[in-house]
């Protein structure tokens, strides 16, 4: 029998025929052993900052693994940012490199993996969830807030792709974090519900809900969740151009790590129904009168979630358009990412 079934992979949506044949996905313990080999990060450490693994557990009891980078000058009393994303991508990526940026611009800066993903606990593997994934970054907050270098009253948080939706759901109700930023944003409860452009029908979401539902009872008769194939491995020519974006930056020697889902592996195949059924972003308004910058790029496929949540948020609120940058671009491109403003927008709001 085969399924037709949404499948999110880096937070875009690749429509495909899943047959009988499925991937099993390694556990934590087998993913960790297997990176050893190639335990690597897709960026240079900055010499002015320092690099520390550390580990905390959010109230669910997960274990979230992270790198600590701070500022070489050693002083006290630090803001503190909290980084995430992009969706099924790991520390080691986008994460750690705006994170190893911001340390050495003078900040501590925490680069974390989420919840069933990379180095951090949670079983079964390579699942997500608007609640938990959400609670991620206050759990990351609770983390920085006890570091006797830090300053807890002032605390920020920056979410790539995904992981920006994420990042202001958490910082609605999340009354710790001072200011809040987005890399070049989605809305994965969005996408995943509605589509791109909000183009699916509700009958389209129900025949989905209605295939989920008989994955769930192979699910539980063979007492694991199946997987998809590796969704980014060997696409067809005619996949939209977005997706070989993706494909440039995961597959590659640019952007690959065994741990990132994106590179090696992907979501289980009833994954979508949590997002599809719990919106984010129902109260973005009531992060204010804290500041929100959003940023996107010019010609990305994304542009238009970073665009609507920007007009559902309330003031202090700012857009920032980067000019000829695509989606992936905001992920490692140097030259693209507006260092420079992040460095100012957190300077000027955790105060």
């Amino acid at each position: 029998m085969k399924i037709r079934i949404i499948m999110l992979i880096g937070a875009i949506m690749i429509l495909g025929a899943c047959q009988d044949k499925t991937k099993e996905n390694p556990t934590i313990a087998e993913t960790n052993t297997m990176a050893k080999t190639e335990e690597h990060y897709t960026f240079n450490l900055n010499d002015n900052v320092t690099r520390q693994k550390v580990t905390f557990k959010n109230r669910f009891g997960i274990t979230l693994s992270g790198d600590l980078y701070l500022p070489k000058n050693g002083r006290n009393n630090l803001p503190a940012i909290a980084i995430s994303g992009p969706y099924g991508a790991v520390k080691e990526q986008s994460s750690g490199l705006y994170a190893n940026q911001m340390a050495a611009r003078g900040f501590a800066t925490l680069a974390f993996d989420p919840s069933y993903t990379g180095e951090s606990s949670g079983e079964p593997r390579n699942i997500s969830s608007p609640d938990i994934n959400t609670e991620d970054f206050s759990a990351a907050v609770d983390f920085l807030g006890l570091q006797e270098n830090i300053d807890r009253n002032k605390i920020g948080i920056l979410g790539i792709c995904g992981f920006g939706g994420y990042a202001l759901n958490a910082a609605a109700p999340d009354k710790r974090i001072k200011a809040v930023a987005t890399s070049t944003m989605y809305d994965i409860s969005r996408s995943t519900a509605n589509g791109y452009y909000d183009s699916k029908t509700a009958e389209e979401r129900n025949k989905e809900y209605i295939q989920i539902g008989e994955q769930r009872w192979k699910d539980a008769e063979n007492g694991k969740p199946a997987y998809g194939p590796t969704g980014l491995k060997n696409l067809p020519e005619n996949v939209p151009q977005f997706v070989k974006e993706y494909a440039a930056y995961y597959t590659t020697p640019r952007g690959f790590h065994s741990r990132s889902l994106n590179s090696n592996g992907s979501w289980s195949l009833t994954n979508p129904v949590t997002n599809m059924n719990a919106p984010i972003l129902q109260y973005i308004k009531e992060i204010s009168p804290r500041p929100v910058l959003i940023i996107a790029g010019e010609k990305a496929h994304s542009r238009y979630f970073s665009e609507t949540a920007f007009e559902a948020a309330a003031e202090p609120k700012e857009l920032l358009i980067v000019p000829n940058a695509v989606h992936t671009d905001l992920y490692d491109q140097m030259d693209k990412i507006p260092f420079d403003k992040l460095e100012s927008f957190f300077n000027e709001n955790l105060k």
